[in-house]
């Protein structure tokens, strides 16, 4: 028998040289692990909310097994852990050692643990989700990952596997995953603990218990599921206003216009320039009479010369360091980072913001820099109120999205907030999360189509991207020209249909000289030939508004993203787990944007039923189909009897 075994009506406690483990039931199908190497309980729950569960647990002579619904694990007195859906593995530990020795891997560093553990390679099986980064890859098995954020890189530590169940790392350090064809391995640089949770079912109902785990998304507000207009940058009050007169003038609903950075006076002080920015409450005042909504770029970098950076340090609401300087940002000089993770900080900022904002009329935040983008990236350098970098670092954007709910639910309202990262149950705070500064390439923009899928099945349902990318394009060039267009295309079928970017500037740089502005991004800007193409696609987000805006209620309540890998909806056919460049977009619109230059034919591949081509109402059967589309057209598919065909 084991011995040093612990079992109660619900948990398992196991004791083993150098180690403390518990097992816990925390929802229907979902079993918790948590090893301890200072061989104590350590009751953390980071950003997890465990829900109460039954279960049963059995004793044999050298093992012991809990069941949870469809989901069981045994540990045997070796330490080993598997776990069984429906009576098959699909999670099996793998020995370090020799003689099926060596589970789990624990090692001292500056009084934490670098922790690790490592399970068998199971042949066939595909991986989704770990957030987004623009690595090209829609199924990630066979690929290694960081576990940090940076621009462009956003780290959720969860997957999605195609033996039917979800896979929870529970933990904010700083890591990294092997998702291999040798071995599946997690490891925490710095950590107290290992915490780890797997779910068993398909992807809906693995969605549905995700979210009850890491909370679900607010109902998005109706304002925020039209088109959003943004550039590398308005420069004055002025500028910001003739843009939005103009799309009044075209007659084209423009529901979110958007003030990028250095509109302030210093960082960290979140107010407008005066000088530039003259009378906010009127320009709110005309937007609002127009129909559109004004969300303001604000970033967690503050510097020496604020009104707010003394009394900040002071009362200890900055990031400080273990050596050296605490301005530790260098994109822009010198900075230091507020410190998110104190409640007295968010409490204080959001009162800055809401005084020289929101009072003012400002609609919405966009938290940029939101990792936060930090360099050197020494995060055991880092001391934040909750722990060392290393140990906490990707938690920040949480804690920063947390800032924004919290104020604004105090003032009765639902925020979305645009925010460059986010972690495990970001979006209960009304997040609407972006892919950062990416490249204004075709390259990027198929990156962009697999990397959304990811995020989504990772708990985030409002995800969106630069239409367009960020960098590097040339709104002269016949390229870029035909790049908008697929890149809007895109963005009609994203949660959030948004246009940004820094173009190539051409000509004088105009009056501001705070920070370069780059060409303008208006639909009208990419030649003539484009702007009805373009206006037309705004026309038709428009007409889908009621649709997504039902989506958005099944997000809301169900935990189900809007952008949704094929396999979401039709997870036992096979091909449905290879297809990275197509996608169902909620329950009834298949789309299959088309993302390489000179592209004018898409293979689609269309599961069970019947299907409706939306731009010649033709029906077709299951299959793979070759559809034509010129530059101008986009190929989308309807569910046979949706009314959401009558949009097109």
């Amino acid at each position: 028998m084991m011995n040093n075994l612990k079992v109660t009506e619900n948990k398992i406690l196991f004791s083993r040289i150098g180690e403390l483990v518990r097992i816990t039931p925390c929802h229907k199908n979902a079993i918790r692990f948590e090893a301890f190497p200072d061989c104590s309980e350590y009751d953390e729950n980071f950003t997890l909310m465990p829900q109460s569960a039954q279960c049963s647990i059995t004793q044999e002579d050298y093992c012991v097994k809990m069941t949870a619904g469809c989901l069981e694990v045994k540990l045997e007195n070796s330490g080993k852990l598997t776990f069984y859906k429906d009576g098959n593995v699909i999670l099996e530990e793998k020995p370090e050692l020799a003689f099926r020795s060596g589970y789990r891997n624990y090692e001292r560093r500056d009084g934490l643990w670098n922790a690790r553990v490592t399970f068998e390679s199971n042949e066939g099986e595909h991986f989704y989700g770990l957030g987004h980064e623009p690595s090209g890859k829609f199924d990630l098995k066979g690929c290694s990952f960081d576990l940090r954020h940076l621009n462009t890189k956003c780290s959720i530590p969860y997957v999605y596997s195609s033996l039917g169940y979800g896979f929870i790392w529970n933990n904010p350090a700083i890591g990294s995953v092997e998702l291999s064809e040798n071995r599946t391995r997690w490891t925490a640089g710095a950590t107290r603990k290992i915490d780890f949770v797997v779910i068993a079912g398909t992807p809906k109902q693995v969605s549905k218990t995700l979210a009850d785990l890491t909370g679900h998304a607010p109902v998005m507000p109706h304002w925020a599921t039209g088109f959003w207009q943004s550039r590398l940058r308005y420069e004055t009050q002025e500028d910001l206003l003739e843009v939005a007169r103009r799309y009044k003038k075209e007659g084209v609903p423009l529901s979110v216009i958007i003030c990028d950075y250095f509109h302030w006076t210093e960082q960290g002080d979140y107010r407008f320039a005066p000088e530039y920015w003259p009378d906010v409450k009127a320009m709110t005042d005309e937007l609002h009479s127009m129909g559109t909504r004004l969300v303001v770029s604000v970033w967690p970098t503050i510097n020496g010369g604020t009104e707010n950076y003394y009394y900040m340090r002071d009362n200890n609401m900055l990031i400080r360091t273990a050596k050296g300087l605490d301005r530790v940002f260098s994109f822009y000089g010198p900075q230091a980072e507020i410190d998110v993770t104190n409640p007295e900080t968010r409490k204080y900022v959001f009162s800055k913001l809401k005084e020289n904002y929101l009072d003012s009329g400002v609609d919405g935040l966009w938290f940029d820099e939101a990792e936060p983008e930090i360099h050197p990236e020494h995060f055991d350098n880092l001391l934040l109120h909750i722990g060392r970098g290393d140990e906490v670092g990707l938690a920040f954007p949480y804690y920063y999205a947390q800032m924004a709910w919290d104020g604004f639910s105090q003032m009765g309202e639902v925020p979305v907030t645009l925010i460059r990262c986010a972690y495990l149950g970001s979006q209960k705070f009304g997040t609407l999360v972006w892919s950062g500064d990416v490249e204004s390439t075709f390259e990027s923009l198929s990156q962009q189509v697999k990397a959304g899928l990811n995020a989504s099945i990772c708990g985030l349902p409002w995800w969106n991207t630069d239409i367009g990318g960020f960098w590097g394009g040339d709104t002269q060039s016949d390229e870029f020209r035909e790049l908008i267009v697929r890149w809007f295309q895109y963005g009609v079928f994203s949660p959030v249909m948004r246009v940004h970017g820094n173009r190539n500037r051409h000509g004088e740089k105009k009056r501001d000289v705070r920070e370069p502005t780059g060409d303008p991004n208006e639909i009208w800007s990419f030649g003539e030939k484009n702007f009805p193409v373009l206006k037309d696609l705004v026309m038709l987000r428009e007409r889908l508004r009621p649709y997504i805006e039902e989506q958005m209620k099944t997000a809301s309540e169900k935990g189900y993203p809007v952008m949704r890998p094929m396999f979401f909806e039709y997870p036992d056919d096979e091909v449905c787990y290879t297809l990275g460049e197509q996608y169902m977009f909620g329950d009834d619109i298949l789309f299959a944007p088309v993302v390489n230059k000179g592209q004018t034919g898409k293979q689609v591949y269309l599961p069970e039923g019947e299907w409706i081509l939306t731009k010649t109402k033709e029906k077709y059967a299951p299959g793979f189909h070759t559809v034509h589309a010129e530059v101008d057209e986009f190929v989308a598919f309807v569910k046979a009897g949706s009314p959401v065909i009558d949009c097109f």
